[in-house]
């Protein structure tokens, strides 16, 4: 997208969020899709820089990325705190509906990767009827479990043929950070984005909630309430340590150094587990 030089981040607990709000990160989609600058992006919340904490390999595909943008309250005011007075939050979801509507990407070309059975092909059908311009080319439901070698060729050959501009992976982070840092090399396609729920949210299996509840932060609890059972495990862990963790950093207590990029890091050859569950 553009060089590291020119891509002010805020540091939220090493791993560095693109200091951007929404026009700004959708300038940097349309300048890599007309370069045809290959690269993925990544959506980064409270859920994502604690799986990063956790994993220096999912750090490091953060920090390898063409954009890692806010997705949430949290690493906004993060980031507002360290300077970057314009920085907004930037869903997958939101981002998403953006690139599907403007007429600047009108003539881009999609392809969908994730969903339970059904749900990319009911996806491509809610978004053909509210957008009649858009142009899907494709989707893909991929197993519970790893790719088999013969699915990954099946994949890999399917992209080839379709050329898609951008490949859309709604599957739950980190497995689809893993999946774009390992696959974006072998499929003939410009931009990756991992957009989790995002396919659950246009096909209204998620409720979405009202633009006052998510500028307060409290997203995670409006989807927790819709779905606790499969969530309730992931605030109890991320949230409270984050809180800690990102005070300690903000009091200057701690430091938390942010790795560097290292393209092409990552093998093609290692196996990556992919799920349809949304993150």
């Amino acid at each position: 997208m553009s060089s590291r030089i020119d891509r002010p981040k805020a540091n939220v607990l090493g791993i560095g969020i693109d200091a951007v709000n929404m026009q700004q990160a959708l300038a940097r989609v349309a300048a890599s899709l007309q370069q045809e600058r290959k690269g993925y992006v990544c959506l980064a919340g409270v859920h994502g820089v604690m799986e990063a904490q956790r994993n220096p390999d999912v750090a490091q595909i953060l920090c390898d990325s063409a954009l890692t943008a806010p997705d949430g309250m949290p690493t906004v005011w993060v980031g507002r705190h360290q300077g970057h007075s314009h920085m907004e939050r930037v869903t997958g979801p939101d981002l998403m509906l953006e690139i599907f509507s403007r007429e600047e990407f009108r003539n881009v070309t999609h392809f969908f990767y994730g969903g339970k059975p059904g749900i990319a092909e009911e996806l491509r059908d809610s978004l053909r009827t509210r957008f009649p311009h858009t142009r899907i080319v494709g989707t893909y439901t991929p197993p519970f479990g790893p790719l088999s070698p013969a699915q990954e060729q099946d994949l890999i050959a399917a992209v080839a043929r379709l050329q898609p501009d951008i490949i859309w992976v709604g599957i739950s982070t980190p497995r689809q950070e893993r999946f774009m840092a390992r696959f974006l090399p072998l499929l003939d396609t410009t931009l990756m984005f991992g957009v989790g729920a995002a396919f659950d949210f246009h096909t209204g299996r998620i409720a979405d909630c009202a633009d006052w509840i998510k500028l307060c932060g409290l997203q995670w609890l409006h989807r927790l309430l819709q779905d606790p059972r499969h969530l309730w495990r992931r605030y109890l862990r991320n949230n409270p340590a984050f809180l800690f963790a990102i005070l300690l950093q903000l009091a200057r207590i701690r430091a938390y150094p942010m790795p560097s990029q290292q393209p092409s890091r990552i093998s093609s050859s290692e196996p990556v587990w992919v799920e349809p569950e949304a993150s």
